[in-house]
């Protein structure tokens, strides 16, 4: 069914239509062999609250961005190669229901759908698209994910010292290893995590130290990857954190505005769960 649609004038219509929601604040979308399988809004759990956000999945890519009107306008676009994509489902927990992981070796984040229905839906469809990607390639899946961020509201003191109160002087702050929510002298080491970033980036004490003796242990030995650095600068305190400790589409224009559900596909397969999505 995806092939039918490759070269349809059809698939050609909704691609440009995204790409004219984001306008010049998104990369263009359209290539050869490119198709929208479907979109809805998630909500992504973000560093300061949960937030909904608008969800493309090409058969290539999945791409969302921040709602500004809905079905209008969108910025702040992120797009994810699906090759680089594990997805990990969540047990339902008090108000978090119908949730997964989309983990990459960059990035990686919690979703939530409205329901059940809507989480088989799209997680059937995404693993769908993993699985032919890597057909085709040849590839292997990636070994090695980002650590998901422990949401700011979920730690009111450093969970390495467990002593800091967190206040507005004394911020929060992400180990990029672990996901962690420390203070600044809890996270005063930089290392280069290059799945992440060719800068080194913020990791707290505790994962500094076990990168460090695993890194000087012989290759038979070794369980990280190998593209890790240590970095000899310290850098204390709260203030001139290049690590980029906010989470980049963390800001919301017109926040309290209601937004549609769901998961609409536009090529009729069933999710292989034998319900049949939304046709359009």
């Amino acid at each position: 069914m995806v092939d039918r649609l490759v070269n349809s004038e059809a698939n050609a219509r909704r691609i440009a239509m995204v790409e004219s929601c984001f306008g010049s604040s998104g990369q263009p979308l359209a290539e050869q062999g490119r198709v929208l399988v479907g979109e809805g809004v998630l909500t992504k759990i973000c560093r300061k609250k949960p937030k909904a956000r608008q969800f493309f999945l090409f058969n290539d890519i999945l791409v969302y961005g921040n709602i500004v009107i809905n079905k209008k306008k969108y910025n702040k676009q992120h797009i994810i190669p699906l090759e680089e994509v594990k997805l990990e489902s969540l047990k339902d927990e008090g108000q978090y229901r119908n949730g997964w992981l989309i983990r990459t070796a960059s990035k990686s984040f919690a979703v939530y759908a409205a329901t059940a229905t809507e989480k088989e839906e799209w997680m059937a469809h995404i693993e769908k698209c993993i699985e032919d990607l890597l057909r085709k390639s040849g590839k292997q899946p990636p070994s090695e994910h980002a650590a998901v961020w422990v949401p700011d509201n979920e730690a009111s003191i450093c969970m390495h010292c467990k002593k800091t109160q967190f206040t507005v002087i004394n911020r929060r702050h992400h180990c990029r290893k672990c996901g962690s929510v420390v203070c600044g002298p809890c996270s005063s080491k930089r290392y280069i995590l290059r799945g992440q970033s060719d800068k080194p980036l913020r990791v707290c004490l505790q994962c500094y130290d076990e990168l460090s003796r695993e890194r000087v242990r012989p290759p038979n030995q070794q369980q990280t990857s190998a593209n890790t650095t240590p970095v000899k600068t310290d850098t204390a305190g709260s203030g001139g954190d290049s690590s980029g400790d906010e989470d980049s589409d963390d800001d919301d224009i017109n926040a309290e505005e209601k937004h549609d559900e769901g998961f609409t596909s536009y090529n009729g397969v069933k999710n292989g769960l034998g319900n049949k999505v939304t046709t359009v």
